[in-house]
């Protein structure tokens, strides 16, 4: 028995047909508990649910949970794949959602051997991808807020910008919050600025008198809102920062525990410049493809960091590869960007690249297929990364020591 499932929020269609590809069964069903439980029961009817494999445009969600939780083999199926398959079933290209489930289920009836089964990731490994992705949500929130405070200050506080810009994150915050206008800033001094930044931690690479030197040197503004307005944007706007850096560092906190109970971790965590969250990132990311690669090729194809070649008898062309993971590339490229400057092998590599005129995002690819073979290998054995270890797999050492005359 093959399933086509087509999914959607509101009603799902579930079709059922048998090998020589006679329709067997087919409904419809709300998306509620009591439509999911009858359905589940429903299909058991049709063989025990470790036999019968189904079809659903997805890799996620509600359905896919429910389904891999009975115990029936999912095969997902690309939107744009399936769409590209509709003219075998008609020129027409007809849509319906119980023309669709028949379609998908045909579609695993001819070509299920050529599709992957979706395989279920270890629950640590999913709570370490949540948390992980969520807080590149709360970093892309950040940055916008932090553009939309600066665009605020350039519109109705110059010299507020230029300060901002010059001083620490955790001390700009608190500069603004205490000085959101030109009016409230207006007393100030370089002895009392230097002051007031010393107390709330500032690094002190900019002394007062370039601060106010700064502060007073910028042009003024010619907005037309009132004082008071422009004080309440700027607080609000800086509350905002605020609270985006405090749910990221309270992301940052939870990230790091996962990491620390993690299985995995101890396989990665002594490689060179990977810190607690981006190593969070790589097994929540790279960790899933690793369990279902066949080979190290099809790990470095799932991530992303080989080109894909377009060939035929008049052309060639080899091109970026955009159809992939890219959450698992950005992990593994800003890792493979920082191990450079930890490890004379993999600086080494990306130098090398450079010198064969390749870009640095090009080069930082050919340094992450070197980094993945490593990880492959220590996911293949069980072994933690060795530089000694890994660097002579690499057929790479690091210059001796060697000890000048006296």
């Amino acid at each position: 028995m093959f399933i086509g499932w087509d999914w959607a929020t509101e009603t799902h269609d579930v079709t059922v047909m048998d090998d020589t590809g006679k329709r067997v069964d087919r409904w419809e069903f709300a998306h509620t508990e009591e439509g999911f439980a009858k359905t589940l029961a429903r299909l058991a009817k049709h063989g025990a649910p470790a036999d019968p494999p189904v079809a659903i445009e997805t890799t996620r969600g509600l359905a896919v949970d429910r389904l891999l939780a009975a115990g029936h083999p999912i095969v997902p199926v690309h939107p744009n794949a399936f769409h590209a398959m509709r003219a075998r079933w008609g020129a027409s290209k007809a849509k319906t959602d119980a023309g669709d489930s028949m379609k998908l289920a045909d579609y695993l009836r001819t070509d299920g051997h050529l599709l992957p089964r979706l395989e279920p990731t270890e629950r640590a490994t999913l709570d370490l991808q949540a948390l992980t992705r969520t807080r590149a949500d709360h970093v892309e929130a950040k940055v916008a807020a932090v553009n939309q405070l600066a665009a605020l200050l350039d519109e109705h506080w110059p010299g507020g910008k230029a300060v901002f810009a010059n001083l620490d994150s955790d001390v700009a915050m608190a500069f603004l919050e205490r000085y959101p206008t030109p009016a409230c800033a207006a007393k100030l001094t370089a002895g009392r600025l230097e002051a007031w930044c010393k107390r709330r931690g500032y690094s002190g690479k900019k002394p007062g008198s370039v601060l106010i030197e700064r502060l007073r040197s910028a042009p003024k503004t010619a907005s037309r809102l009132g004082e008071a307005v422009v004080e309440e944007l700027v607080r609000v706007q800086v509350q905002l920062v605020q609270g985006t850096r405090a749910t990221i560092r309270t992301l940052d906190k939870a990230i790091a525990e996962a990491v620390e109970t993690h299985p995995y971790a101890p396989l990665l965590a002594t490689m060179p410049r990977i810190g607690k969250i981006n190593l969070g990132q790589i097994i929540a990311e790279v960790g899933p493809l690793l369990e279902r690669a066949q080979s190290c090729e099809q790990l470095i194809v799932e991530t992303g960091v080989v080109p894909i070649t377009r060939a035929s008898g008049k052309s060639r062309a080899v091109a970026f590869r955009f159809a992939t993971n890219r959450r698992a590339r950005l992990a593994l490229t800003q890792f493979a960007d920082n191990s450079r400057h930890g490890r004379d092998w993999a600086a080494k590599i990306y130098n090398d690249a450079r010198g064969r005129q390749k870009r640095h995002p090009h080069a930082t690819w050919i340094l992450a297929r070197a980094w993945l073979r490593v990880m492959w290998a220590c996911w293949r054995d069980g072994s933690c990364y060795d530089p000694a270890i890994h660097e002579a797999n690499n057929k790479i050492k690091p210059a001796a020591n060697t000890l000048s005359a006296a």
